[in-house]
Order: C-alpha cells, then sequence, then structure tokens
C-alpha cells in the first residue's frame, strides 16, 4: 500500500493473518472523558481512543476549563458540573457528531453562553432533535436553520418525560446529561434499543439509573471518579472481520475487543451471511471484553431489515462490501439515517462499489446489490468519511484487476488512525 498525498493505493491481498489489539472503544471514550469531567476528582483511562472525534471531545473539555492530561493513559481532573467556565471561543467538535450531541447535553444546565460548530461536514448534519428535548427543559437553544452552528443559553433545567421518534444513542445521552443537572427526574424512552454505553457507565460514577423495557431515568447526582482501561473498538474491529471473510487465506483474532451487545449486531448479520466467526468473552464488569476470531468464508446475500438498522448504524457501509462480494442478493432497507452521518453513506458506497464493478441498485433507505462478478480495481473517493475511506479499502483487498486508488483515504483517522498501519501488518503477516 502506498500513500499518495492524502490517498492510499491498495492491491489485492493474496492472504491475510493476524492477532490485534486495537486502540479504545470510540464511544466509550467519549462518554468517559465527559462523565468524568463532570465527576469531582480525577478519573484515569487506559487505552482511550486514538481517534480524531475523541480528541476533539477532550479539545473541547479543555476549553470549558477542564485539566486533561495525556500520557500512558488519559487523566480527566474534573470538578463537578459547576467547575466548568465559558469558553473563550467556539467549541470546535471537529467532524465529531458525538461531541456535539452530547456536550450540548451538559451545557444546557450551565449558567453560561457557548456555542458550539465543527467542519463543513458537522455543519451540514441535523441537530434539532437534541436541541428540542434540552429546550423542553429550560435551556435556550438556537441552531442555524436546524443545524451548527449551535448558540447554548445555559439555564436552570426542569426534569423532563421525553419519547424518542427515532432511536439514538446520542440524543439519549444528552437528554440524560442534562437530566443530571436538573430538578425532578428525567426519563428518555426508545423506540427500539440503540447503545447503552451512558446507562452502564453512569453507574459507575456514583449515578443510580432505573431502567425499565426501554425507558432510562435518572436524577439530579454528583458524579464521583472512575478508572478503566477501554476495550478495543468493535466498530474499528469490523473492517478487519469482514476482511478475513472475503480475502483469501485468511484469518484474523482481536482480542480485548468491547463485546457489549448493542455494538455487535454486526457479527449476527455476518454469521447469516454464512461468515465463520467466533466470540468468546473473558470480563463482563462495566461492559462485557473479549475476542473475537473470523476467517475467510463463502458469503451469500440476505436482507438486512429497518428493525436491525439501529444497532448496525456504523457498520452498514462494511456491511455492504461483504455483499457486494457475496453469492445471491443482498439488501439494506430502512437505513435513511445513513444518509446524514458524515457523508450520503448510500450514495457514497454504491458509487464505490459500482466503480469497482458491482450490481448495484440505490435506494432511498438503502440498497440492493446481486453477486456475482467479481470487484475490480479502481479509483475511488472517500467522500471525507472514514467509515467510506476503510470500507473500500476492504473491498479493494478482495478485487481483482489491479489496484484500488481511494482518494481521501486519510480521513479515517477520525476514527482509526492506524487502520491501515494494521492492514499492512495483516496483509504482510507469515
Amino acid at each position: 500500500m502506498v500513500a499518495l498525498a492524502g490517498s492510499r493505493r491498495i492491491g489485492p491481498a493474496r492472504r491475510l493473518r493476524g492477532q490485534f489489539r486495537l486502540p479504545g472503544d470510540k464511544s466509550l471514550s467519549h462518554r468517559l472523558a465527559i462523565l468524568a469531567a463532570l465527576a469531582e476528582g480525577t478519573s484515569r483511562f487506559g487505552n482511550f481512543s486514538t481517534a480524531g472525534d475523541c480528541r476533539s471531545t477532550l479539545a473541547c473539555l479543555e476549553a470549558l476549563g477542564v485539566g486533561v492530561t495525556l500520557d500512558d493513559a488519559v487523566s480527566i481532573a474534573g470538578r463537578g458540573p459547576g467547575g466548568l467556565h465559558a469558553p473563550a471561543a467556539p467549541l470546535d467538535a471537529g467532524n465529531s457528531g458525538s461531541t456535539l450531541r452530547m456536550l450540548a447535553g451538559v451545557l444546557a444546565g450551565r449558567p453560561f453562553r457557548s456555542v458550539l460548530d465543527g467542519d463543513a461536514s458537522l455543519r451540514g448534519r441535523p441537530v434539532e432533535r437534541v436541541a428540542a428535548p434540552l429546550r423542553a427543559m429550560g435551556a435556550s437553544i438556537v441552531t442555524t436553520g436546524g443545524r451548527p452552528p449551535v448558540t447554548i443559553e445555559g439555564a436552570a433545567l426542569a426534569g423532563l418525560d421525553h419519547t424518542l421518534q427515532v432511536a439514538s444513542a446520542q440524543v439519549k445521552t444528552a437528554i440524560l446529561l442534562a437530566g443530571l443537572q436538573a430538578d425532578g427526574r428525567t426519563s428518555v424512552t426508545e423506540p427500539s434499543p440503540s447503545r447503552d454505553h451512558t446507562e452502564r457507565l453512569l453507574p459507575c460514577f456514583g449515578v443510580p439509573v432505573r431502567r425499565t423495557g426501554r425507558t432510562v431515568t435518572v436524577e439530579r447526582a454528583r458524579l464521583t471518579p472512575f478508572d478503566m482501561t477501554v476495550p478495543g473498538d468493535p466498530s474499528s474491529a469490523a473492517f478487519l472481520l469482514v476482511a478475513a471473510l472475503v480475502v483469501p487465506d485468511a484469518r484474523v483474532r482481536v482480542d480485548g475487543v468491547l463485546l457489549n451487545p448493542s455494538r455487535i449486531a454486526f457479527l449476527d448479520v455476518l454469521r447469516r451471511m454464512g461468515g465463520a466467526i467466533r466470540v468468546g468473552i473473558e470480563s463482563d464488569d462495566a461492559e462485557p471484553v473479549g475476542w473475537i476470531e473470523a476467517e475467510t468464508s463463502a458469503l451469500r446475500g440476505i436482507d438486512v431489515t429497518a428493525d436491525e438498522v439501529p444497532s448496525l448504524i456504523d457498520e452498514l457501509p462494511i456491511l455492504t462490501v461483504a455483499g457486494a462480494l457475496a453469492s445471491g442478493t443482498f439488501r439494506i432497507a430502512g437505513a435513511e439515517e445513513l444518509r446524514v452521518k458524515e457523508s450520503d453513506r448510500i450514495a457514497a458506497m454504491v458509487e464505490g462499489l459500482a466503480t469497482m464493478g458491482a450490481r448495484v441498485e440505490e435506494h432511498p433507505d438503502g440498497l440492493t446489490i446481486e453477486g456475482g462478478p467479481r470487484l475490480h480495481g479502481a479509483a475511488v473517493r472517500a467522500h471525507g468519511d472514514h467509515r467510506i475511506a476503510m470500507s473500500l479499502a476492504v473491498a479493494a483487498l478482495a478485487a481483482g484487476g489491479g489496484d484500488t486508488l481511494i482518494e481521501g483515504a486519510e480521513c479515517a483517522s477520525v476514527s482509526f488512525p492506524e487502520f491501515f498501519a494494521v492492514l499492512d501488518r495483516a496483509v504482510g503477516a507469515e
């Protein structure tokens, strides 16, 4: 693989082998940093995510007056919500929707004005789903046509009983973070399950949480410090695991990875497709942690339904690669949410896979791929989206007919800066 001014040239792989430990989970790292900033005392996190998105969260917390120390771990010196102060400039969330949405919940309860902003991609993403419930709790929030920049005038908040129209772990978290500063109870009910990291982590910081069905309830609480080694990111592991399924003579093991059931639904999809995948849980404290193995398999197309989409939202791009390399028909439906991510991920994957020779049809809420023709090397675009860049890189490993040039592949650093180095190791392993 050769880097060309931000692009990557990737040739077909004849084999893929390796045993890996990956950087800490991105979703956990965001939440741990924010909760530690609200705690009274110093928390320390080993294997904290190296993703650019999580660095954006840390930078925003520093701008709010939180002490952040980076050495072999990340230490965060919290002074409680009252220790946060008004930022001197707009808070730059970069490309991170997680940073912007979750910090909005924190800032809604602080008695000062703040502005949350980000890069051009983030400025194109909708934020009213998080702004509306925070307004209902008492904060003044002004968006820019429903998108960032977001101006927040924090206030004394009242508890809220809110039902989400669309399942969203980030919106749920923002409301719960506001609820920790509000008078009375705050409850969030989801139409379908989303990631439950916040509910799992809050008790680790001393916060009582009540879970009844799909409703989560908190009250105003004082947070205490917490230390943790962050398990590896399963959404990053998905790229290596799919590569192991579709490349000849391949076997990959990922150790120390997060195995939260709300994060590994993609493994069930791959098993339904015929993927040889094994999983083992080694510990189950705040979160279940263990290993995943995968090896070369003959995949078949399946239907991914709308009910499954919320638990697969980050892995759908790489699952389309598995679908393009499977026999039969592979469909995704009910995935309109993919159109308002870092890119329009439906259009971006359709474009990339079609350019590489896949028979793929785009739908408003998903796509259909007819298996059969082998992919071939081509010039494709990442569209500034880390998951598109990494998905197309995996497709390139399994393609024939020459190399694939991925324009803008450097954006993989947003979530997995080590991705191409890990892929090099796996392809070059003896």
